[in-house]
């Protein structure tokens, strides 16, 4: 008879069987303990630390995972004292876990694009996909792709070997792709909440809070003293960088989600910034930065000198500009750039470029510079404008200081020094000044402002001094940035304002990630690939146009370019619970620095990869090796500092007696022991999970598939179960290779129930002797009973198309006769034949059948997916969550219906839509 002891839990009595642990008695409480090193799998180890509790009578904390709970006990599962003991753990594991959370590149990018994420993605070939992720952090990410100066690409490590990703070409690709297919992502909106936000500029940051902030349910009006939306990106960026057709496409994408557009409205002329805040919910300001910065030198008022940002939004708006046949541009930047190529495409026939420093310190694309040389412009480097000169009040010349470099300043770069008494004069029309911007603020006096001139807003919740009213952008605190900065902010204030209108305010936190240094030393056995050069019109042809420069990357070029990628950020990041707990207590990565572990990885495993590196010594995947399957094929090896887990004499894990269960794979914390997935890139990325059964035999484990996008990504048992090889890392094999994922006629997708509409529309138009339903025996016994009931309705044949060429085992014939009768037609090849609904199966002509209904397995010609319906020209969006039997998909490709692999719905599901339409 089971005894039971009743115990209180932060005051709430629990009644449990005596010889439970506290965790356990913790968890039927509702209570959340962090655990890095228990599963109820193994027995109690109480390694990490994190699962302790107070306990009432107790000076000390309790490892609640091995303590067994007694009557009457009284636990406390939070804490301070409890919450400073979980941090100093993870302090602990973190002083010696090595890698990269996240990427370099992404962590370079001011809006936390996934940059590992999508290109791995399109070197795998899901480019729809990788588009999804892109525009998690950026809604413009064609136009961005076209204009970022890619801060990513400074930090590739790509560049140690040879050259960098095109990390920004590729995004502008995976824009361009979805724009062109007919079928343009759009991403899930939640309910309206009723609540009205007002944004204060349409420009890069003002349009990205407005499409978060749809997202999330909530009603945008965004207003804009410009004729249209786009900020600097429409009015800042020259035609030839980046068409504004392109730029229209993707804010009309920004209209869809419901957003409301209203142009020529600037605040403090046309509505007052007090009005707003009454009839809005919230206000995000986001102005921008439209004024140029003057140089200060005598001169710069004369008709002829222009503003960098000034001069660009007159060409773009048709203004008329009268520079003259020689262009002098002051500054090193884009813009500066910027100006100098379209004073070439104006006609100028004399431009120079005016630079105080060399071009090693230019911090403009090294691509523009390059291009700006080839259409002819003049580069006067180490010269700093000194005065202006002017005839008749017009300008006629610049008169040039020589500089010299110095020490380096705060920027990092060498500070020019003027060389005494050395000057340069130049016969120029016109000046531009594109050395800098800042924003304009009138209508803007109610809110405080920096030292700077800008929008003074608190760094962690973008508030300003008045409720209500945040601001991000340019107009604020350090002032001018590039676009994708602005973008950032517009994530991070989105989050607050939306915590902020459901009444409860939380800033923003820069999460915790562990980052490492590499050096050329550690890449050097890495194999030079060269980067791909994007096609771009000839300079002579350019010069005199302002079409697009740059022609993109094709499909192939954006593969290869794709896989060059050294897949720098943790695999297993998104599942990690060492960084998720991090997070959550505020850890401080290297509070305790110094001396790590060698870092090693084993990539000798067929289906698994170690990596010593970031393994905790949990202990977990030792025991349950031996503890639950009794191999113990590894172990932990050394003592103190130096212990190691790993195989027996160091080997690799490939080399030793594992049975490849993955069963320690499924149960590690971090990254240290990881699946090999059967892609061209492993990408770490969020996943959806399917409950399912395995199909490699009959015992059909119940497995949990987890996948993203079109593709499976791993398997793992359900309900803490036991699964063989094939379960654990043959599925998603056999489930990602060869599929089909478009029609012959296009690549539009549509739903579930509209594909089994047109399987019925399609087997209408054919007679039941020409129509067959395919099965094999890896289904299971309710798949099969259904793949009957869709045969019996169109009255066509039902084969075992996976046994053709192959004997059916014994128990499959036994369960197959069972289900359909002793008649049932098992394979082309053997004589046991019957006769089904409306056709005599032992007479099928295969060169007859004219509609192939797949639910598993081959057909004489090759393998079959699922619905693979000749004459269709559609593509479904569903497919089986899992292929079957099948290994490789073969000469299916001229079937019009093949459908994207999707897991959201059960074989069960997929069959009971088409039996239904069937008439």
């Amino acid at each position: 008879m089971k005894e039971y002891i009743t115990l209180t839990v932060d005051g709430k009595s629990v009644r449990i069987e005596k010889g439970s642990t506290l965790l356990e008695a913790a968890r039927k409480a509702g209570a959340d303990i962090p655990t890095l090193c228990h599963d109820e799998r193994v027995k109690p180890y109480g390694a990490c630390g994190m699962c302790v509790v107070e306990c009432k009578g107790s000076p000390k904390l309790m490892r609640s995972c091995a303590i067994e709970a007694a009557d009457g006990m009284e636990i406390i599962t939070e804490s301070d004292r409890i919450n400073r003991a979980r941090r100093f753990s993870l302090e602990m594991l973190l002083s010696d876990h090595t890698g990269d959370c996240k990427a370099p590149c992404s962590l370079a990018c001011p809006a936390g694009t996934d940059c590992q994420g999508y290109v791995g993605l399109i070197a795998n070939g899901e480019n729809a996909q990788a588009l999804s992720v892109i525009k998690g952090k950026i809604p413009l990410p064609a136009s961005i792709g076209r204009v970022c100066p890619h801060p990513c690409e400074k930090k590739c490590r790509r560049g140690l070997v040879e050259e960098p990703i095109s990390i920004a070409a590729l995004k502008a690709y995976a824009a361009d792709r979805d724009l062109e297919s007919g079928n343009i992502f759009m991403p899930e909106v939640a309910e309206s909440t009723g609540k009205k936000v007002a944004i204060i500029g349409g420009g890069p940051g003002g349009i990205s809070a407005a499409y978060y902030l749809a997202i999330k349910g909530h009603g945008v009006t965004v207003f804009d003293m410009m004729p249209k939306m786009g900020g600097m990106l429409r009015y800042g960026i020259p035609q030839y960088r980046l068409p504004k057709e392109v730029l229209d496409k993707e804010l009309a994408l920004v209209e869809k989600l419901g957003v409301e557009f209203r142009n020529n409205i600037k605040i403090g002329r046309d509505i007052s910034l007090d009005t707003l805040n009454q009839e809005f919910d919230a206000i995000i300001a986001a102005p921008g930065a439209w004024s140029s910065t003057k140089m200060r030198v005598d001169g710069e008022d004369a008709e002829g000198v222009f503003g960098g940002i000034d001069f660009l939004r007159s060409v773009i708006l048709g203004s008329p500009v009268d520079i003259g046949k020689r262009v002098a541009v002051c500054g090193g930047g884009n813009t500066a750039m910027d100006a100098c190529r379209t004073a070439v495409r104006l006609g100028a026939e004399k431009v120079y470029i005016i630079y105080r420093r060399t071009r090693d310190e230019m911090p403009a694309d090294a691509l523009e510079i390059d291009e700006a040389q080839e259409e002819g412009v003049d580069f006067r480097f180490l010269t700093n404008p000194d005065k202006i000169l002017t005839q008749d009040s017009k300008v006629c010349g610049i008169k040039l200081q020589i500089m010299e470099l110095g020490e380096p300043d705060a920027s990092g770069r060498r500070k020019p020094v003027p060389i005494e008494g050395k000057f340069e004069t130049l016969e120029v029309d016109s000046v531009i000044m594109a050395i800098g911007q800042k924003p304009e603020l009138s209508g803007f006096e109610e809110l405080d402002k920096t030292s700077r001139g800008t929008i003074s807003a608190d760094e962690s919740t973008f508030r300003t001094n008045i409720n209500g009213i945040f601001a991000i952008g340019d107009a604020t605190n350090k002032g001018a940035d590039i676009a994708i900065s602005a973008i950032g902010e517009a994530q991070k204030s989105v989050a607050v304002v939306d915590s902020y209108l459901r009444g409860n305010i939380i800033g923003y936190k820069k999460p915790v990630l562990v980052e490492r240094e590499i050096n050329k030393s550690d890449l050097a056995d890495r194999e030079h690939i060269a980067r791909e050069r994007m096609r771009v019109l000839p300079a002579e042809e350019r010069k005199h146009s302002f079409d697009e420069v740059a022609l993109g990357l094709t499909d192939e070029q954006a593969r290869r370019e794709a896989s060059r990628c050294l897949e720098c950020g943790c695999l297993d990041y998104y599942r990690c619970k060492l960084i998720n707990y991090a997070n959550k207590y505020n850890a401080e990565f290297e509070r305790f620095a110094g001396q790590k572990s060698p870092a090693k990885k084993d990539t000798g495993h067929k289906y698994i990869l170690r990596d010593s590196g970031k393994c905790i010594l949990c202990g977990l995947c030792v025991r349950v090796c031996s503890q639950v399957m009794g191999v113990g094929a590894i172990g932990l090896a050394g003592r103190g500092f130096t212990t190691v887990v790993s195989p027996e004499f160091y080997k690799s894990l490939g080399d030793s007696q594992c049975i490849s269960c993955g069963q320690c794979v499924s149960l590690c914390p971090t990254g240290a022991l990881v699946e090999k997935v059967p892609f061209q890139k492993d990408v770490p990325l969020r996943e959806i999970c399917t409950a399912t059964h395995c199909t490699g035999c009959a015992a059909k484990c119940a497995i949990n598939v987890f996948s993203n996008g079109s593709s499976i990504t791993r398997c793992e048992p359900a309900n803490g179960n036991i699964i063989c090889t094939y379960g654990k890392f043959g599925l998603s094999k056999l489930a990602n290779v060869g599929r089909l994922k478009v029609c012959k006629s296009g690549e539009e997708t549509i739903s579930l129930e509209r594909a089994a509409e047109i399987i019925s529309e399609k087997t209408a138009c054919f007679s039941p002797a020409e129509i067959a339903v395919t099965v094999c025996e890896n289904m299971t016994d309710n798949e099969l009973e259904k793949a009957a009931e869709l045969s019996q309705k169109l009255g066509c044949a039902l084969v075992d198309m996976g046994n053709i060429d192959r004997d059916i085992s014994a128990d499959s014939c036994e369960r197959f006769e069972k289900i359909f009768g002793t008649d049932f037609y098992i394979g082309a090849n053997r004589e046991k034949t019957v006769s089904l609904g409306a056709v005599d199966s032992a007479n099928i002509d295969f060169s007859k059948i004219k509609a192939v209904i797949s639910l598993g397995g081959k057909t004489p010609e090759g393998n079959f997916d699922f619905a693979a319906v000749q004459s269709a020209n559609e593509t479904c969006d569903v497919s089986l969550p899992l292929a079957l039997s099948v290994e490789c998909v073969g000469t299916i490709g001229e079937a019009d219906i093949s459908p994207a692999l999707n897991p959201t719905y059960s074989n069960e599901e997929i069959i009971d839509a088409i039996t239904a339409k069937i008439k």
